[in-house]
């Protein structure tokens, strides 16, 4: 066993925002083993203040290049709740369609750019590109395809502009969405080469699980990213949305700028395992194969796990989405202009599953529709406590392993959880 160890990371590569592992042992005992954020906090929660309703999901999906869609679609669900307006059957199912773009770009990215070098041992995809150029071809591909897809629904790539409090902006033609549809089922033969790809390399993924609650949306009948209510692992009951401040009891930590998260337990993790764990009964038939070819279950609580997850989330919704498109085109697209707004007082909750999980947004309007308080509530906030929790159970079990290789494990294990720093900073 080491008799010291000193790991002092500054910063964790192949993850979004600035995070730090530190850990100090001496003697096989460990004195420290710490997940920090060291970045400066961004205050879009202040900005929100004395801002028209127009306004405030174009400031708020600048929180997150990678999941601006998913901070969208939470503001403008929270606004829509604080001022009564209910949206058409259309523009629902066109803002779901939309947010399967999102995650399917995130995940393959996450899992195509930033884990598999770690799987395979080596520092970046660029080496991958001469020892698996198939799959790194699928990957670019499938990530592709994602940007293309939210740009079709969305107005642009990042940061859209179709998506309006009470409808929906430009809608895509029935055109467009029948080539969507026929780029959708192209991309299949892809996700198939990668999932296989990773099932290939499942034996490298380390054999660590620590048992927490995990928590996500649910809503019978579906795999939701998008509907649903709050579920944990730890109790039968759900929740509404609206009540999502009993559930994060958000919290300040000397060793981190963001805010931790913590409910039945002193963590929790969210993320594509929990939804899993939550959903996994809905999942459409080929991502219920590739869940199953990849070894995942609803009992796994391997936290690297999460990344294995994603794979199998890559492929339900693209199924998701083919069945989205049918709808809509058997319905066909109808002239709808977003309904009228007229702005009244009001608090309001929105969520959603962002790719790294639950994201709250709650909003408070006065008579003029000028928001007046801000409160979000960021997947990678509710993860930090779970890292740290975990950190401290895997530190000691690896202790007679050589410092690179602890060094490598807690880096694999942080990138498992695909963090978003910077939004947790927000």
């Amino acid at each position: 066993m080491l008799k010291t160890l000193n790991i002092d990371v500054h910063h964790v590569t192949r993850i979004e925002g600035h995070g730090n592992i530190h850990v100090e042992a001496a003697d096989g005992r460990v004195l420290k083993a710490e997940w920090q954020v060291p970045e400066a906090p961004r205050f879009f929660e202040a900005m929100l203040r004395g801002r028209s309703y127009q306004d405030v999901q174009t400031v708020v999906c600048r929180v997150c290049g990678i999941c601006s869609f998913a901070h969208s679609l939470a503001s403008i669900k929270a606004t829509e709740a604080a001022m009564g307006i209910e949206v058409s059957e259309q523009t629902d199912r066109l803002r779901i369609l939309a947010y399967g773009g999102e995650q399917l770009e995130s995940h393959v990215l996450h899992v195509g750019y930033l884990v598999a070098p770690d799987l395979v041992g080596v520092n970046s995809v660029v080496n991958l590109v001469a020892s698996h150029p198939e799959v790194v071809k699928a990957v670019i591909r499938a990530h592709r395809l994602g940007n293309d897809w939210m740009e079709l629904l969305g107005g642009r790539r990042t940061h859209p502009v179709s998506f309006r409090p009470g409808g929906f902006g430009k809608l895509p033609t029935e055109a467009e969405l029948k080539s969507l549809k026929e780029r959708l089922e192209k991309i299949v033969p892809d996700l198939k080469l990668i999932a296989e790809t990773v099932a290939a390399l499942a034996g490298r993924i380390p054999a660590f699980e620590r048992p927490t609650e995990y928590i996500a949306l649910a809503h019978d009948g579906v795999y939701t990213f998008y509907h649903g209510m709050i579920a944990s692992t730890d109790t039968p009951e759900r929740l509404p949305v609206d009540r999502f401040e009993q559930v994060v009891n958000e919290f300040l930590v000397g060793q981190s700028t963001a805010k931790w998260a913590r409910w039945h337990r002193d963590s929790y993790a969210v993320g594509a395992l929990a939804r899993f764990k939550h959903n996994h009964a809905n999942l459409h038939p080929l991502a219920a194969q590739t869940a199953k070819m990849l070894g995942l279950t609803p009992q796994c609580c391997n936290p690297y796990f999460n990344s294995i997850a994603q794979v199998v989330e890559a492929v339900e919704v693209v199924e998701a989405g083919l069945d989205q498109i049918e709808g809509l085109l058997a319905r066909g697209i109808k002239p709808e202009p977003p309904c009228k707004v007229k702005p009244r007082a009001g608090t309001g909750v929105g969520s959603v599953e962002a790719p790294r999980g639950i994201l709250f947004h709650k909003y408070t309007y006065d008579d003029n529709g000028v928001c007046t308080a801000a409160n979000i509530c960021i997947p990678t906030n509710q993860n930090h406590a779970n890292i740290q929790k975990d950190f401290e159970a895997l530190v000691p079990q690896v202790l007679d392993g050589d410092e690179a290789r602890v060094r490598l494990l807690l880096e694999m294990l942080v990138r498992a959880y695909d963090p978003c720093v910077s939004c947790s900073t927000h």
